[in-house]
């Protein structure tokens, strides 16, 4: 039986964790990826892991006749779809390269599934599509909300495009995954979180300061409307956000013409300095850090409810924030060596 699953962006962070969860459930992922927002070594730590050789195909997604061989050569069953620039505060720079990159992969990518008769696909969506939520946590019910960024927008927009094309009745069967923020790394240290150039993510500069990569951690705001002042997110290790979508690609089996999206989280709620404190008690770092303004954009708390994928897919997430900082931080100690 056909098990080949391409997975656009698989050299990524998010891509690389789930080509070895989609290895360890009997698939055989086949990588997509452009490498302007990865790196090659992340092949060598895959193979390490799994013990096999992944399929690589080099390119972008926004070509046309590259995506087209790449289909008819590999024959996929399904796709997971990570490939995307994912910057907000880029995304407000360069907004035409967030819409020309992320909306365009998207639109070559389902002309190509629908010739090559590929009807399987998990969407990387985002919580950025609920906006600042009115109340919390944030149900497959709450309203999607303008969108504050570029990058916003153009989940929002792929989100639109892909329920426009299962209407259109084309056999296609897609789940967009809403999820929050992604932590931590593989815990064998062999791949992790692999930021070009100064972090924008919480996670990576936390580890890089405690490294003595960076001088120091700037919170952005202790006024916000939280515990502590300090914004509450909803951390999701890594490894569980990888499982969720195997198991949707699992779901999406035996479906037709179907659309659904399904947020993906902890339940819980951290803040900013909960993320510190927890870090210095895992790695025994004391790390240091300064309280700056807030930052353009970023929401008070945001935390999910994750009854239906445990309901719908039978999935819930098995670790800790705790697990998440200290795979990190493995990973931080893996690259400086």
């Amino acid at each position: 039986m056909n098990k080949n699953i391409i997975v656009t962006g698989g050299a990524g962070y998010i891509g690389s964790h789930t080509v070895v969860e989609l290895l360890a459930q009997g698939y055989k992922p086949i990588i997509i990826d452009n490498f302007c927002n990865s790196e090659k070594s992340v092949l060598k730590g895959l193979e390490d892991i799994t013990g096999k050789r992944i399929d690589l195909f080099e390119g972008d997604c926004t070509d046309k006749n590259f995506m087209t061989n790449v289909f008819a050569k590999t024959k996929p069953v399904g796709v997971i779809h990570f490939a995307a620039f994912k910057a907000v505060g880029e995304s407000v720079e360069k907004p035409l390269a967030y819409y020309q990159n992320n909306v365009v992969s998207l639109l070559v990518l389902l002309e190509v599934m629908k010739k090559q008769n590929c009807k399987r696909l998990v969407f990387s969506s985002s919580c950025t599509v609920y906006g600042t939520p009115k109340k919390l946590p944030v149900t497959e019910q709450s309203p999607t909300q303008k969108a504050i960024s570029p990058y916003g927008n153009t989940k929002q927009i792929a989100e639109d495009i892909i329920k426009d094309q299962v209407v259109a009745n084309t056999g296609l069967s897609a789940v967009a995954l809403r999820y929050f923020n992604p932590i931590g790394a593989h815990p064998s240290a062999l791949i992790g979180e692999l930021p070009l150039g100064i972090p924008s993510n919480l996670v990576p500069f936390v580890t890089q300061t405690a490294a003595g990569l960076r001088n120091e951690l700037t919170i952005f705001g202790n006024d916000y409307n939280t515990p502590d002042g300090t914004n509450v997110r909803d951390y999701i290790h890594v490894v569980d956000l990888a499982k969720a979508h195997v198991k949707t690609l699992d779901y999406l089996y035996g479906k037709s013409n179907f659309y659904d999206f399904i947020n993906i989280g902890t339940g819980t709620g951290t803040s900013v300095l909960e993320i510190v404190k927890t870090f210095e008690k895992v790695s025994n770092q004391k790390l240091n850090y300064t309280i700056g303004n807030r930052r353009a954009g970023d929401v008070d708390q945001i935390y999910a409810s994750v009854d239906k994928s445990k309901e719908v897919l039978n999935w819930k997430t098995e670790l800790s924030v705790e697990d998440a900082l200290k795979d990190s931080w493995n990973w931080q100690l893996n690259l400086s060596h």
